[in-house]
């Protein structure tokens, strides 16, 4: 899986692993596996490969509870069976290749113990390895595809069937990334099923691109019914929960197809009421697909495998202050919640409130959202936090949130901030907005909000000792809902770049 597209991703929240244990058993493909592991024995016959010979099928099929006289249950099996010898739950003992022994054996091997008495983490290894097997065998193309490019010599002509395995596999595992990425980030699906059409256009349209051509049109429908195949094939594994399209939809975009050109304009592609056909349509009849619980967690190993920073919600829950501010700086604000919540659980809480406060620390770029951060920790913290914010309220840097936390709580005894504070938190808390959301609709107000009771607020901020002073001064004579204020701030943020050496 490329380690290049998506370099970094939001925080994943992942069940535990005796959750997944229990979903990866569950798996339809996957129990079908170790049923038939348990049922191999001395009578069991395996060819080249290890495969089940064509002979024995019929029973294997029986052993799943499917119909042993079908030809697709057969298929069933076949599957079952190479999942079970490519994850160690069978071993097998392959027929001499000079004319020796026709047929080889099979055996329960000795993996298939971790299924009833391994730990979690070894079922989920178990079912990682039978993944693999089987988005190898997604990233196929069809059987009549490859019986068509046979040469003469009975060889695939990969050239002539237009496929490359590692291209395929490329394809597919993007594909999951991007599914993931979706599945993460906020502003996707609400349920976490994305349209299949959506998937596609990820894969094939150009970032930024504006109304698409036939021809991009043409690549998205190709890519959807390429993945409308693999995901059925995906589903059985427990990685997806998919919904394939709608093939009555499909017959009529034939029928549509077969019918232009003399039929057209007759009705324009619209209702007869004159409204859009298509605006009526169902959007699942195009595919709906979700990574399970289970997928989430089997696309994110394959991530991390691959060398892609793919962090996972309680990571942090064992390290440091530092690293946890460090880390969720840039998580969404719910997902910053949930790590916080975690890495507090457990520690005592008025120490935790100090060693926070402490990493909170620092004049560097990352210090405002670093800041930001921490107050909503403390927040978490309740007011056992507060012996150590109290401990703050002289910091220059930290002094001015202490004294924010200590007020919203309606706290006695906080003294007011001299004006520097004041200006100084100003600028710490723009920057942090700035930082974790850039400029947002919400934050021209909340630049309102802070300098609206400071007569003379641009005429003395200007010269606040931070970093990030004249950067804020840039962004609020851009996003300042008052004209004249966002003068101000503009000559203020040249009379700050004019002081720096």
């Amino acid at each position: 899986m490329s380690a290049e597209s998506h370099p970094t991703l939001p925080p994943v929240r992942l069940h535990s692993d005796a959750e997944l244990a229990r979903d990866a058993l569950g798996a339809p493909l996957f129990a079908r596996a170790v049923r038939l592991a348990r049922w191999a024995g001395p009578d069991t016959r395996v060819g080249i490969g290890g495969e089940l010979v064509a002979a024995r099928l019929p029973e294997a099929a029986a052993v799943l509870g499917l119909d042993a006289a079908d030809a697709e249950s057969a298929g069933y099996a076949s599957q079952a069976w190479r999942v079970a010898v490519d994850t160690g739950l069978v071993d097998v003992t392959e027929p001499e290749e000079d004319g020796g022994e026709q047929s080889g054996t099979a055996a329960p091997g000795e993996d298939l113990a971790l299924v009833t008495r391994g730990a979690p983490g070894d079922v989920l290894d178990l079912w990682l390895a039978a993944l693999d097997t089987v988005l190898a065998d997604a990233a196929v193309p069809d059987l009549d595809g490859l019986v068509d490019a046979l040469d003469a010599g009975g060889e695939i002509d990969f050239d002539r069937l237009d496929w490359n395995p590692g291209r395929e596999a490329d394809f597919l595992d993007e594909v999951l990334a991007n599914l993931y990425l979706l599945t993460v980030s906020e502003g996707g699906a609400a349920d976490g099923r994305v349209p299949l059409p959506v998937l596609a256009a990820s894969m094939v349209m150009p970032d930024g691109m504006g109304e698409p051509t036939d021809a991009v049109l043409e690549q998205v429908s190709d890519a959807m019914m390429r993945l409308d195949d693999q995901f059925r094939q995906l589903e059985p594994i427990g990685l997806v929960e998919f919904r394939p399209v709608d093939e009555e939809l499909m017959a009529e975009a034939a029928d549509e197809e077969a019918s232009a050109g003399g039929s057209a304009g007759r009705d324009g592609g619209e209702t007869r009421d004159g409204g859009d056909a298509r605006d009526d349509e169902d959007v699942s009849r195009y595919g709906m697909v979700r990574l399970t619980p289970l997928g989430l967690y089997g696309v994110r190993a394959r991530m991390l495998e691959a060398g892609v920073d793919a962090p996972a919600v309680g990571e942090l829950a064992g390290k440091g202050a530092d690293a946890l501010l460090d880390a969720v700086a840039f998580y969404s604000e719910g997902a910053a919640q949930a790590e916080i919540e975690q890495w507090l659980a457990g520690r005592e809480l008025p120490a935790a409130a100090a060693e926070l406060l402490a990493a909170a620390r620092g004049d560097d770029e990352g210090g405002p959202l670093r800041r930001l951060r921490c107050q909503q920790a403390l927040v978490s913290a309740g007011p056992e936090a507060e012996p150590a914010v109290r401990s703050v309220l002289d910091d220059p840097e930290l002094g001015g949130l202490a004294r924010v936390w200590l007020a919203e709580r309606g706290l006695r005894d906080v003294p007011a901030p001299d004006p520097e504070m004041v200006f100084w938190l100003t600028v710490d808390t723009i920057a942090a907005q700035l930082a974790a959301d850039g400029e947002t609709q919400e934050l021209p107000l909340l630049m309102e909000t802070l300098t609206a009771h400071h007569a003379g607020f641009f005429d003395q901020v200007w010269r606040v000792e931070h970093p990030a002073t004249v950067h804020v001064l840039e962004a609020m004579g851009r996003l300042h809902p008052d004209r004249k204020a966002a003068k101000e701030a503009r000559k203020a943020a040249f009379k700050a770049r004019s002081r720096r050496p």
